[in-house]
């Protein structure tokens, strides 16, 4: 400060007691403006579900229906860029839930569940 501020005070030293409560002040807010980001968010989220959800079509198959296997998600070929996308072809065994369903060969073999296996 110049010593003529110390006695005479100016603009821009009223200003700082200004701003240090107008940060007070933020600091009180940033609780209520984090929850209105999450309502936002959530909205947001919801009407793009939803949007997902009105177009997808539901594929549903049956004991003994032909299916082909995302070679991806299988891992039974290296992945490359020329590598085939499906394997089998193979046959329902058994219908699971929720799209899950127990495959096997056309010859009869059955074939090990994909996941995390034993614990």
């Amino acid at each position: 400060m110049i010593s003529v501020e110390i006695g005479i005070p100016s603009a821009r030293v009223l200003l700082i007691d200004d701003n240090d409560h107008e940060l007070r002040m933020n600091l009180d807010l940033l609780e209520e403006r984090r929850e209105l980001a999450s309502i936002r968010e959530h909205n947001y989220k919801r009407q793009l579900q939803k949007y997902y959800n009105s177009r997808v079509q539901r594929c549903e198959f049956d004991a003994g229906d032909y299916v082909f296997r995302n070679n991806e998600v299988s891992g039974q070929e290296p992945q490359s860029k020329l590598a085939p996308t499906w394997e089998g072809p193979y046959r329902i065994q058994k219908v699971l839930s929720k799209g899950a369903y127990k495959l096997e060969k056309l010859d009869g073999t059955e074939i090990p569940e994909l996941g995390m296996g034993p614990n």
